[in-house]
């Protein structure tokens, strides 16, 4: 999150896990011609993790993969790209990485469904994420990126 002042500051919610929330403090922001772009501080590529990204440039939206992170409208450390999106529901989805498939979505019985490639996904069923997949989250697309 970016404070006041303009720097980066730690984001902090009582409501996540310990795991999640060593993952989400190595994730700050910061602002680049008036957009808060998110980092990602060097623990997490030295932890062996491939790095996941899901842009949709036309929204401004490019979010930076944490490990059991919610994307909803109301929870999880993305609020700020869905907030506004009324098909997102508030619990929509959870982002997971697994060792032995790598990054995976999980659909969380959302009202409008998740998509990848097109393809619906059933409520908590994962979904492998692949480098050039299109991930949809109710009627917004994103671009998958794993580096």
């Amino acid at each position: 999150m970016v404070s006041p002042e303009g720097g980066n500051s730690s984001i902090k919610d009582s409501s996540m896990s310990a795991s999640l929330q060593a993952n989400v403090s190595a994730v700050t922001a910061s602002v680049v011609n008036g957009v808060a772009i998110p980092l990602v501080q060097q623990r997490t590529a030295a932890s062996g993790v491939p790095m996941l990204t899901l842009a949709n440039d036309s929204l401004n939206i490019r979010i930076v993969g944490i490990n059991g992170a919610v994307i909803g409208r109301r929870k999880g450390p993305y609020t700020q790209f869905f907030e506004q999106q009324a098909y997102v529901s508030g619990v929509h989805a959870q982002l997971k990485y697994k060792a032995d498939t790598g990054w995976v979505i999980t659909d969380k019985h959302s009202s409008n469904g998740t998509k990848v490639n097109q393809r619906p996904l059933q409520p908590d069923v994962d979904m492998s994420l692949n480098n050039g997949d299109i991930l949809t989250i109710a009627n917004i697309n994103l671009q998958v990126i794993v580096r």
